[in-house]
């Protein structure tokens, strides 16, 4: 299985030989991955293999070296709300909604850059008609919910916001699998629809079952990569990650 991304000049987001940490610490070594338009991409590996530093990176809240293209333009040179207001949207891991405010309040929160009133009234109703649980907990305080109804409300408030690339973090994390499949299907959804998602997961068979590819992160550093099918079936991953 390649450990290199495939070429494509159309790739909406390109990671070149990217390195970044915490201080003295290094914790991304080189690593290059692309997402194509209408793509869900994964990155999978273990807990500190440097999921989540990546997308801080993307997020544009850690500081690299390396080359970042989004959507034809330097992301490295964009700040934080740059980068958001490009379309990069990142459901981050533990949710971080507004516990004292609505479902609905934390929705709209998600479309405070934008401004045609019409068109976020109409994504609303497609929010509730995406997550009909959210629709009929509207009026409900979002952290009296439970985690499966928290994090569609996170998912929602992210796509409220108009994402050309939706980040995912740790989407499965404490969930019950019925949940965990609810939200696969609306990922499905959400691609049909033009989003393009990167979601990290340590949950393999999560990650792989709703990718198209996938990555896999060792200790900063991108071990192999191809169709998600495939990785599921490589003996590495799945003596690894699957218990096989």
């Amino acid at each position: 299985m390649s450990t290199a991304p495939a070429s494509s000049a159309e790739a909406l987001l390109r990671v070149e030989q990217v390195s970044a940490g915490y201080g003295l610490m290094p914790v991304l070594h080189g690593l290059s991955i692309e997402v194509r338009a209408a793509e869900i991409v994964a990155l999978v590996g273990s807990n500190g293999a440097g999921k989540t530093t990546l997308l801080r990176v993307l997020s544009r809240l850690l500081p690299c070296t390396g080359t970042l293209r989004f959507n034809r333009q330097d992301l490295a040179a964009m700040t934080p709300d740059q980068a958001f207001g490009h379309g990069l949207v990142q459901v981050p891991e533990g949710r971080q909604l507004f516990d004292r405010m609505t479902v609905q309040d934390n929705l709209l929160m998600g479309a405070f850059r934008r401004h045609d009133k019409a068109a976020v009234a109409r994504d609303l109703q497609r929010m509730y008609q995406l997550f009909p649980r959210l629709g009929e907990r509207r009026r409900q305080l979002a952290g009296s919910m439970s985690g499966g109804e928290q994090q569609m409300c996170a998912m929602a408030r992210a796509l409220m916001a108009a994402p050309v690339l939706m980040m995912i973090d740790e989407m499965s994390l404490g969930l019950a699998p019925v949940i965990v499949d609810q939200l696969t299907e609306v990922l499905a959804e959400i691609r049909k629809n033009g989003v393009t998602v990167l979601l990290v997961e340590q949950d393999v068979q999560v990650a792989l079952g709703a990718a198209d590819r996938a990555y896999v992160i060792e200790n900063g550093r991108v071990t192999l990569a191809g169709p998600a099918r495939q990785l599921i079936d490589d003996p590495a991953v799945q003596q690894a990650y699957l218990g096989v």
